[in-house]
């Protein structure tokens, strides 16, 4: 009995790999040149793809862990919530997971890995985009003017860095987007004045994360209520940095996403 268990444990490990990779075969690989600037991408197309129809778009920022220039690592997480069967036959949508080098970051602050709590990362309001986040931004404004985007279902999410890299971007692009999933992340809360009416957002946060704690996603949570954007907030109380397992499990993420167009 015990090697029939290991056996089923062993063809199930197996099952699982072959899933991992057929989702990740799906994501197409890419780069775009801008001014000797390279962006490293992943893009997935929905199934019978037509140039002579129109889709939403969901642009994924990946956290500070999957950096690097393979063009692969930024899939870790989050590939196969788009690239399930289901969700591609319910959802067809175009899905671009960009990759930062390690050297940079997707937002704008200022971070301190020897301090914890509050003091551990210090978001700026103003100043210039990373050279990462300047690449992505370049590259969205001449994507969604493709005759095959739905420019009024543009979306934007992201876990961690991503996280933060998904406030960022609203910041700079608020007239971009119809909604955001920022996970575990944080921003400027003054910047949310930008698009607060403009965007509808649903926040994720694990109440024992010890990496970007819960206090930076829910001050700019009560900033948005403060200028009653349409903005919820999703708290999963036991879990720590890794709340995006949680997130992605959630029935009414992507059905919330793409029922939202631009206001």
């Amino acid at each position: 009995m015990k090697n029939k268990i290991v056996l089923m444990l062993l063809v199930f490990v197996g099952f699982s790999s072959v899933l991992r990779a057929q989702d990740e075969d799906a994501y197409l690989k890419k780069i775009v040149v801008n001014n000797g600037d390279t962006l490293k991408y992943r893009i997935l197309l929905p199934k019978d793809f037509s140039e002579n129809k129109q889709y939403p778009v969901v642009l994924f920022l990946h956290g500070a862990g999957e950096r690097g220039n393979d063009n692969k690592s930024q899939l870790i997480h989050g590939k196969s919530l788009f690239a399930n069967e289901a969700v591609r036959d319910s959802f067809p949508a175009i899905v671009v997971f960009p990759q930062c080098p390690k050297e940079d970051y997707w937002a704008n602050v200022k971070r301190d890995y020897s301090k914890k709590g509050i003091e551990k990362f210090k978001y700026k309001r103003m100043g210039k985009p990373t050279k990462s986040m300047k690449l992505v931004i370049d590259f969205m404004d001449d994507f969604i003017n493709n005759p095959y985007v739905k420019k009024d279902q543009v979306y934007v999410g992201g876990l961690s860095m991503g996280g933060m890299g998904t406030f960022e971007i609203l910041k700079r692009r608020p007239d971009m987007f119809a909604a955001a999933f920022p996970i575990c992340g944080g921003g400027h809360p003054k910047a949310t004045k930008k698009y607060a009416d403009k965007v509808a957002l649903w926040v994720f946060q694990g109440g024992k994360d010890d990496v970007v704690i819960p206090y930076f996603a829910l001050r700019m949570v009560t900033a948005l209520q403060k200028r009653g954007a349409d903005v919820r907030l999703t708290y999963f109380e036991h879990d720590n940095h890794n709340s995006w397992d949680s997130a992605f499990a959630e029935p009414e993420l992507l059905p919330w996403l793409f029922s939202k167009s631009k206001k």
